[in-house]
């Protein structure tokens, strides 16, 4: 399928292309490990989140802020014992948002695996 060709390779009536349901907050690699792994637990701890996503503080502070201000988690700093530590909970909108991630990622891994060629194209 040539480019000219691209805007006439799925008809009007079929569904709109799976990543144009992907958002751009959640997709992003460090901030969609956030949202999986925090999906994992009540709530995981900013020390442990970045272990599992080999990252530095200062990196996963900034997409922590990112998802915080988006709704998508909370953050709680309290102490365990004498150490102050920070704790990060999914909102039932980040519930909400990773799952609908989750099934654009699906409609996309479905349509690329799907071996039938896409209508206007040479299927060749």
């Amino acid at each position: 399928m040539s480019v000219e060709d691209s805007s006439t390779a799925r008809d009007d009536h079929e569904e709109p292309h799976p990543t144009r349901a992907l958002d751009d907050t959640v997709h992003q690699r460090v901030r969609l490990g956030i949202l999986t792994v925090a999906r994992e637990a009540d709530r995981i701890e900013f020390g442990f989140l970045k272990k599992q996503l080999a990252v530095t503080d200062g990196n996963l502070s900034r997409h922590l802020k990112v998802l915080e201000e988006s709704g998508l988690i909370t953050i709680e700093k309290g102490y365990a014992g004498r150490r102050p530590r920070t704790w990060i909970a999914l909102t039932p909108e980040g519930t909400q948002a990773l799952d609908a991630e989750l099934r654009a990622l699906r409609a996309l891994v479905r349509r690329l695996e799907d071996p039938r060629p896409a209508p206007g194209s040479s299927g060749t």
